[in-house]
């Protein structure tokens, strides 16, 4: 802790009270609401020039906290209706209730951090904050990134990053909306997860980063929540995470560890390959809020026993269906692109509906529905054996798959959504290289 809380917080009850019976009545008022007083180091802005300040923090670490008096002291004057930093500040969360009730209403909130004669207006149906100062903060949701085209902002406040959806897209829009000013900036607080705009967000010159565990609030968290996590988690990689608030280079126990994925990329030109098939795991939904459908082109060399054979992934074709069966256009775009002798699609949630729309599209195209009877990580656990055996290569430029497929472990999906590009690779690879052995419930049409 920094020199004001941690020094009442370390001596004794004495001199505590004699320091508190020296402040008069106002001071006594104003206490709670100055944070520099209370504030412990992560949670302290960094000096110099910076661009985004990223919070790491543990479960319960204080970061909420921390991203809410950012925000006071930016749109803050040295008295009630002075001007701050600041005039227009996004707040961007993961959905608009997840903002309103944390960023906003929270406990650790704006509401509840600011003093009662600063205090904004909350005015519901513009989702927006209001200052006596007439600084205003306007809330977002990253589920729907084309918000964030067309508004500007002199600062912004981003919770839980690493966990959002569509974060790339999101977080992209929103650089272009910090250009008010002469040096708009960005507080983000966050659990620390290994995504690629997480990577790419910390290796910047321009971003500045402080970081605590969860015990280092243990003095506002009950002792029987620190002992029950530290009992489950502590030493884990997901405690090393979601506790130590430790951003992980590499998922521990992940599928395809990030060593192997390097070694599997080649730049040869791609052997004639005696089949080639188009795996698809078609999305349920469309519209911004839909899941990826993924859509994978792999194909193999047959030459000799089974053990012998090799695999190539050839293109990662995914995309987010937006209505009308792009999804299976884009499908049969592949495979006929790529010259390839069969779709695979998997029909556990649209049936016999995802076939008939790729009939729709193409009714000469050779379709094999599959259905899964086992998770995602399990199905993936043979493919993933394929590699270890030096079996598979890859076509460059399959980052985005690559990605989705170091954070496939064992034990399930960690990275945010669904793992459809995964999903769509191991029905590629189970129809090439596994046989009907690793292809249950599964019919031709």
């Amino acid at each position: 802790m920094r020199s004001g809380a941690g020094w009442i917080a370390s001596v004794p009850p004495a001199a505590q009270a004699s320091f508190l019976s020296g402040l008069t009545d106002a001071e006594l008022r104003a206490l709670p609401f100055l944070f520099d007083f209370w504030a412990m180091d992560h949670q302290v802005p960094p000096a110099g020039d910076w661009r985004n300040w990223v919070i790491l923090g543990g479960r319960g670490a204080g970061k909420t906290r921390a991203g809410a008096e950012w925000v006071r002291a930016q749109v803050e004057g040295a008295r009630r209706d002075d001007p701050g930093r600041c005039r227009r500040i996004a707040l961007v969360g993961e959905t608009i209730d997840q903002a309103r009730e944390v960023m906003v209403m929270g406990d650790s909130g704006i509401l509840a951090c600011c003093p009662p004669d600063r205090r904004p207006q909350w005015i519901a149906g513009r989702r927006l904050l209001q200052w006596p100062n007439g600084a205003e903060a306007m809330l977002f949701s990253a589920h729907d990134p084309e918000a964030l085209r067309g508004p500007q902002f002199d600062g912004a406040w981003v919770d839980e990053l690493a966990k959002w959806r569509k974060d790339r897209d999101a977080w992209d829009m929103l650089q272009f909306a910090l250009r008010l000013g002469d040096d708009p900036r960005c507080c983000v607080t966050t659990t620390p997860r290994p995504t690629p705009v997480m990577r790419q967000l910390l290796e910047r010159e321009s971003t500045r980063v402080t970081h605590a565990p969860t015990s280092a609030n243990a003095a506002n968290l009950a002792a029987s929540f620190l002992r029950e996590v530290e009992e489950r988690f502590g030493g884990s990689a997901l405690g090393r995470q979601e506790l130590d608030g430790v951003m992980l280079t590499e998922v521990e126990g992940a599928l395809w560890p990030l060593e192997l994925l390097d070694a599997v990329r080649f730049d040869a030109p791609v052997p004639e390959l005696d089949r080639i098939v188009v795996a698809v795991d078609p999305s349920v939904s469309s519209g911004r809020a839909a899941d990826e459908c993924g859509i994978v082109v792999a194909g193999a060399i047959l030459k000799g026993p089974p053990s012998d054979w090799q695999a190539w992934v050839l293109a990662d074709a995914t995309v987010r269906p937006s209505g009308g069966g792009d999804w299976a256009a884009a499908a049969v775009a592949a495979y006929h692109r790529h010259g390839a002798d069969r779709i695979v699609a998997e029909v556990n949630n649209g049936g016999d509906l995802v076939t008939r729309v790729m009939r729709v599209v193409d009714p000469m195209v050779p379709v094999r529905a599959v259905r899964a009877s086992k998770s995602k990580h399990v199905r993936a656990e043979p493919v993933a054996a394929l590699y270890e055996q030096g079996r598979v290569r890859h076509v460059r430029g399959l980052a985005a798959l690559e990605e989705q497929m170091g954070l496939m472990t064992a034990t399930g999906f960690t990275g945010g959504g669904s793992p459809d590009r995964v999903d769509a690779l191991v029905w590629a690879l189970t129809e090439l290289m596994l046989g009907p052995r690793g292809r249950p419930s599964v019919r031709t049409l």
